[in-house]
């Protein structure tokens, strides 16, 4: 794992910065609560502040489920189904509020009908794919941030490799669900050829 350069008087405007399900639902006392994704929602928040406007785009996901079949289930297994989270127009499944205020290139939204990890499963509201935003921004580069390390932000990340994007995760700006099932996203990611990296934010 290396520093990044995505440090001050670094060039990131080859990339575009996708921001993956930074939501109330994912955090402490949301329906999947990830230990310190609320200090990962600040931080991402302080980051887009001061780096934002030095990429190409910054574009975020957001679980949006309506009604997802089997996504969903009373008695979860918490591998394949889940409890109910990410209602589409409840404040869970909102942008959290650390991040108001702040102006995003895209929105794209995943998982109304059906499970969705990857950000490239959803679309904008024009109906871009994650994929079409990214391209046209004109980069063939991303670095992602957000929720969760060990499912959407690694499955965010592998399918922009499959893309052919070249693909970063910013270590500090995510966390998984449990420290064993990250270490498990972090080597499939780094086997796939996603670097992971600090952002050197401080």
């Amino acid at each position: 794992m290396s520093d990044t350069d995505t440090a001050p008087g670094k060039r990131l405007d080859d990339r575009v910065l996708i921001v993956v399900d930074v939501q109330p639902t994912f955090c402490e006392g949301g329906a999947l609560p990830s230990p310190g994704a609320n200090a990962v929602a600040e931080r991402v928040s302080r980051y887009v502040r001061e780096r934002g406007s030095r990429y190409a785009a910054v574009v975020t996901t957001q679980d949006w489920h309506i009604d997802p079949g089997g996504h969903f289930s009373e008695d979860p297994d918490y591998v394949d189904t889940w409890p109910p989270h990410g209602l589409a127009g409840t404040p869970e499944a909102e942008l959290h509020p650390a991040l108001e205020g702040l102006t995003f290139s895209a929105s794209v939204k995943k998982g109304q009908y059906s499970g969705a990890y990857s950000g490239f499963e959803g679309t904008d509201e024009d109906g871009r794919t994650l994929e079409k935003v990214v391209r046209d921004a004109g980069v063939d580069a991303v670095d992602v941030v957000g929720l969760v390390e060990s499912h959407c932000v690694k499955d965010t990340s592998l399918d922009a490799r499959e893309l052919g994007f070249d693909t970063r995760v910013l270590t500090d700006m995510t966390v998984p669900v449990s420290p064993e099932l990250g270490a498990l996203a972090r080597e499939r990611m780094m086997a796939a050829g996603v670097e992971l990296v600090e952002s050197g934010l401080g």
